[in-house]
């Protein structure tokens, strides 16, 4: 349930992000191949967005889409390395 929460409060803090991409691609900390793994990750989802709710149900449809983002950006931020982390305040393990 915990997790949930959790997820939900990194949904409204999703724009805070950009600044964390810009330099996870941008930085030389960051290793190439964890670079191309995080392009694999969002080039997949936007070719292939894999909806499990149709997006017609209005906002119903689009929660998947945010669950997916979300995953992918969790991904990212695990790849990264502690000092991008705690540069962003994302640092919590």
């Amino acid at each position: 349930m915990f997790k949930y929460f959790k997820r939900i409060k990194f949904i409204f803090k999703f724009w805070k992000f950009i600044p964390f991409l810009k330099d996870f691609f941008l930085t030389n900390e960051v290793q190439g191949h964890k670079k191309l793994l995080g392009v694999l990750f969002i080039i997949t989802y936007a070719f292939f967005p894999f909806d499990i709710i149709p997006d017609f149900l209005a906002l119903f449809g689009i929660v998947d889409d945010i669950v997916i983002a979300t995953f992918i950006l969790e991904r990212m931020i695990k790849m990264a390395p502690d000092s991008l982390k705690e540069k962003h305040g994302l640092y919590k393990e």
